[in-house]
């Protein structure tokens, strides 16, 4: 009996690591944005992380052919690409990112966390 609470334990456990891991750590998408920087930040109360905002603009379809802008609100891990991005606010920028399923706390506010600027003009 206490063989199959063991072998139970450790399903249990292994199953737990891996939905954890798919959550927060598992890379469910990357690409580049590109648009005007509006901000870059460090904030937080614990773990202060750097927070962005990136202005897509682009049209409207469905009929009218209004004006709309996206914003694309992103974490970044690295102070040196932070640094670099404080240097841009206001300019068109290009920038790699990763998508996550999950924030964590230490790894910024966001699912989408920039590990790298593609351009800046």
């Amino acid at each position: 009996m206490k063989k199959w609470i063991v072998i139970v334990a450790v399903v249990l456990l292994v199953i737990f690591a891996g939905v954890f891991y798919i959550r927060y750590y598992f890379g469910f998408g990357e690409g580049v944005k590109a648009g005007q920087l509006n901000y870059i930040v460090n904030k937080g109360y614990i773990f202060k992380t750097y927070e962005g905002m990136l202005i897509q603009s682009g049209f409207r379809s469905q009929g009218n052919s209004t004006i709309q802008s996206y914003e694309f609100v992103f974490s970044v891990r690295d102070k040196d690409i932070a640094d670099s991005l404080m240097k841009c606010s206001g300019k068109e920028v290009e920038l790699h990112y990763k998508e996550y399923l999950h924030p964590l706390m230490w790894r910024g506010m966001s699912e989408f966390v920039v590990d790298k600027i593609v351009s800046v003009e």
